[in-house]
């Protein structure tokens, strides 16, 4: 049985499949089943999916008859055997270690329940990252209700591509999309699951491509417009009821007039609020691109671990509202045990001695640094030094950093006998001390 259950429906997609499939076997988590539902498509889809399903055991090829995206996706539920389940629409992919986050954020929670991730929106060559909660961090049900009632009407709530689901809770509560809405159904299936949760964890590393497509149940035609102001009216009284359900009767009271200013809110045609695509596509991540010829130089190994390690050091980035500057220091401390000299740092980072002193004032402010003084042992002059320190607020960063180190340790070794892991670790060090003794 694999850890995760990925659902892909595809409905004519012969022309995006192909690369959401690809993105799925290409993750760095390599424990899962993916279910692709072809819902009855008319183009060259049902072939693409079963070239897949031919050369890798893990993709499962469903054809059946079309009959909606909401009952495909509930016959894909029904067929699951994860532990975990993870949606994709075919249009959209998701980046390498998506998977591998979403499992991570779970088992090292283990009161969680659901995952929110942020997620990048494509237009063209154009993209631009999105979110909502401002923080990774645990919350509980109320407290993520709090969150969505600030901007319900928002993709990052409403759909299920950037959420990680326990499918026991699924089971437990036969939860399925309505197949008699074709319109917020997800919005529904999300608010009915996160009733049955303790706690949510808001991962602000972006993991999914969303490409915008023209979807509203209006511009289909798949819909009259009383047909379509019914289905609304339905989502608004779902959604009173939801906020009724997590509160009690004092604290709903308290919230109502946030509450029903969705009536306002989802007025629209709910969708990604519009946001300047801010970076082209292909410039969020750190690209590892050396001729293969190279790989056994010893370079090209200090080339890719690098790589990967600007990955990581780009997600706390994100997380924590770092400059590179700032990760880099907070790297470097927690390398060095925690507590690192003005000169030490400096020399490991790179950064100036103007640029180092900002940035340790700014990280101070924060609480996730502290300066302190250090008088170093009799010496003719007495002096003293001043010590770099993590601060009182920085545990979840080392926290963050920690995971960081065992992800590089998981992709270096992967494939690896314990014996072998052992033996590189051990040749390793030496190199390392015969690297130090020419320097």
């Amino acid at each position: 049985m694999a850890a995760v259950s990925i659902i892909v429906p595809a409905y004519n997609a012969q022309k995006t499949i192909g690369r959401c499939i690809e993105s799925i076997l290409n993750q760095t988590y390599t424990d899962f089943e993916l279910l692709v539902m072809d819902d009855g498509s008319k183009d060259e889809t049902p072939e693409i999916i079963d070239r897949y399903a031919a050369k890798d055991a893990r993709v499962i090829a469903v054809h059946k008859p079309n009959s909606g995206v909401s009952d495909t996706r509930n016959q894909a539920l029904d067929r699951a055997s994860g532990r975990y389940i993870q949606f994709l629409d075919a249009d959209d992919w998701i980046s390498p270690d998506a998977t591998r986050l979403f499992v991570r954020a779970m088992e090292d929670n283990p009161t969680c329940d659901m995952v929110i991730a942020d997620f990048y929106r494509v237009v063209g060559e154009k993209m631009s990252q999105k979110g909502d909660i401002e923080e990774e961090k645990l919350l509980t049900r109320e407290e993520y209700a709090d969150e969505m009632m600030r901007n319900p009407a928002d993709f990052y709530y409403g759909v299920l591509w950037n959420k990680f689901f326990r499918r026991s809770i699924i089971e437990e509560y036969k939860l399925r999309m309505d197949v008699q809405l074709d319109w917020a159904e997800d919005f529904i299936f999300n608010m009915e699951y996160v009733l049955h949760t303790d706690h949510i964890y808001s991962l602000k590393a972006p993991v999914y491509y969303y490409v915008k497509t023209e979807g509203s149940l209006v511009a289909q035609g798949g819909a009259s417009i009383s047909r379509t102001v019914r289905m609304k009216l339905n989502v608004i009284e779902y959604y009173s009821s939801f906020y009724k359900d997590i509160y009690k009767e004092g604290g709903y009271l308290l919230r109502s007039p946030v509450i029903y200013s969705f009536l306002l809110n989802f007025a629209k045609d709910g969708g990604v609020n519009p946001v300047a695509p801010d970076r082209k596509l292909g410039q969020e991540r750190i690209n590892a691109r050396f001729d293969e010829k190279m790989e056994t130089n010893p370079f090209a190994l200090n080339f890719y671990e690098d790589r990967l390690l600007e990955n990581a050091l780009e997600r706390l980035m994100k997380g924590y509202d770092l400059e590179e500057k700032d990760a880099q220091i907070l790297l470097y401390l927690k390398l060095a045990g925690g507590t690192a000299t003005l000169a030490e740092i400096r020399n490991f980072t790179g950064v100036s001695a103007r640029g180092l002193s900002g940035s340790l004032q700014k990280m101070g402010r924060r609480k996730l640094v502290e300066k302190v003084k250090v008088r170093l042992p009799k010496t003719a002059s007495e002096r003293s030094v001043v010590m770099v320190t993590f601060g009182e607020q920085s545990d979840p960063v080392q926290d963050a950093l920690g995971r960081a180190f065992r992800d590089l340790d998981e992709i270096r070794f992967r494939g690896f006998t314990k014996e072998e892991e052992e033996l590189y670790r051990n040749l390793s060090e030496k190199e390392a001390r015969n690297m130090r003794s020419s320097l």
